[in-house]
């Protein structure tokens, strides 16, 4: 399981990879909670992959919208999976990029010899989301739980009022440090780089389309397990939030979500509230040598950037992405495969158009020339977040998953992977085709 050795020179081989469907908040995944969710992914990837589970040494697992049931949600996933209970188990969060974070903690330890093979992933209900309680009801609930009389649970009782039972959303809907939501950071960025509604909804429906092709051509089948969810009646085999049939018509028919009046967000054109997980098997390239696997691809270099976000809080995947690639020694057109995380489409065509800038790339990248244009039919080629759904920390490893399978496919040698997140945070990850 542990090595004392390291394993310096070594490639980080990604064995497997799989995800749970995506599902709409709300929907078929509705009665399972993340814990569940991140099991249910991790046991089946062990299972397909028919590792021996005595030969794991970490799980390194995260989520993003927060629990009150668990500390741990690694450990927890671990137990629940059924894998032995002495294997170490941790949690990371890095909102969006949360099982990106994974991956690569587990490839430092793998690099530092630490261990040999190693789990990492991520998993969200965002149906299932804490809700708030006033103070007040909150100390009131307290007093009554501690009131040894009749009389000192009356007087708890009677200190709220009808108010104080409303619950409030959750600080984290909006960005603490500006008190902006996301979708209104987008649209802010979508004025300050002349971003057009039509722009916007031609990316949509790009996703939507690509998506709805690679599910009927059978591209998803292999890296997507069936889900029974209560009450265990029907099996969940697809992302539901795909849909086929929409058109650019139908999408400009919809409203503007965030500023009403001169907005150009929609519901159309930005990932919706899903459910889901996913989970990498991971090991260094002479493990998998000597367990006779034959990797998916490798961990060729990653970067994470952060911005202020007060500035353009997704543009952080800008300054990650060059990093990332001159790391491995590589360019934007070596690149075969793109895979740019949809938070909104408004987020997408800012990062193309900061990639694509010269001038961008002199007054906030530091560097003479732009990175590059991203070739179109290279950029999410089977679709992206806004059509496949968005479970935040499961995202990453869906990407990681999707792009090796489609290297393979291809033919191709490299791909890079792209994600906003919270915080004004951003991560970039070039893989490598066996």
């Amino acid at each position: 399981m542990g090595k004392s050795n390291e394993n310096k020179g070594e490639r980080v081989a990604i064995v497997a990879g799989l995800r749970t469907p995506f599902c709409k908040a709300g929907t078929e995944l509705k009665r399972l909670r993340t814990v569940d969710l991140g099991s249910a992914v991790v046991k089946e990837l062990v299972q397909r992959s028919e590792i021996d589970p005595r030969e794991i040494g970490l799980l390194i697992y995260g989520q993003v919208v927060p629990s009150v049931d668990w500390l741990n949600i690694a450990r927890e996933v671990l137990i629940g999976a059924g894998l032995p209970r002495n294997i170490d188990a941790y949690s990371v969060s890095r909102a969006c990029a949360t099982s990106l974070q994974a991956m690569t903690d587990v490839a430092q330890a793998i690099q530092l010899g630490q261990h040999d093979v190693g789990i990492a992933g991520g998993a969200d209900s965002t149906t299932d989301v804490p809700l708030k309680v006033s103070p007040r009801l909150r100390d009131a609930l307290m007093n009554l739980q501690k009131a040894k009389t009749l009389q000192a649970r009356l007087k708890a009782i009677a200190s709220i009022s009808p108010k104080d039972l409303l619950p409030s959303p959750p600080g984290f809907s909006k960005e603490p440090s500006t008190g902006e939501q996301m979708g209104e950071a987008a649209e802010k960025m979508a004025k300050m780089n002349g971003i057009t509604r039509e722009e916007q909804d031609r990316i949509a429906f790009e996703s939507h389309r690509r998506a709805a092709k690679a599910w009927n051509d059978g591209v998803f089948k292999d890296e997507v397990m069936t889900m029974l969810a209560p009450p265990f009646d029907t099996a969940v085999e697809r992302d539901n939030v795909v849909r086929e049939s929409t058109t650019l018509e139908a999408l400009a028919k919809l409203n503007p979500v965030f500023d009403r009046r001169h907005g150009t967000i929609t519901a159309g054109n930005a990932s919706p509230l899903t459910d889901g997980a996913s989970a990498l098997l991971m090991m260094s390239e002479s493990k998998a040598n000597a367990l006779g696997f034959a990797p998916l691809g490798y961990l060729k270099s990653y970067a994470y950037a952060a911005v202020d976000p007060a500035w353009q809080l997704l543009m952080a995947p800008v300054f990650a992405a060059p990093k990332a690639l001159d790391r491995a020694g590589l360019t934007l057109a070596d690149m075969d495969i793109v895979e740019v995380h949809e938070a909104f489409a408004a987020q997408v065509a800012a990062n193309l158009k900061a990639l694509a800038s010269k001038e961008f790339a002199q007054k906030h990248l530091g560097r003479s020339e732009a990175v590059g244009e991203v070739d179109p039919a290279k950029l999410n080629v089977n679709g992206g977040s806004i059509a496949i759904g968005h479970p935040f920390a499961a995202t990453g490893g869906r990407l990681v998953t999707s792009a090796l399978n489609e290297l393979k496919r291809r033919g191709g040698k490299h791909a890079l992977l792209t994600v906003c997140a919270a915080g004004g945070l951003g991560a970039a990850i070039v893989l490598e085709a066996p």
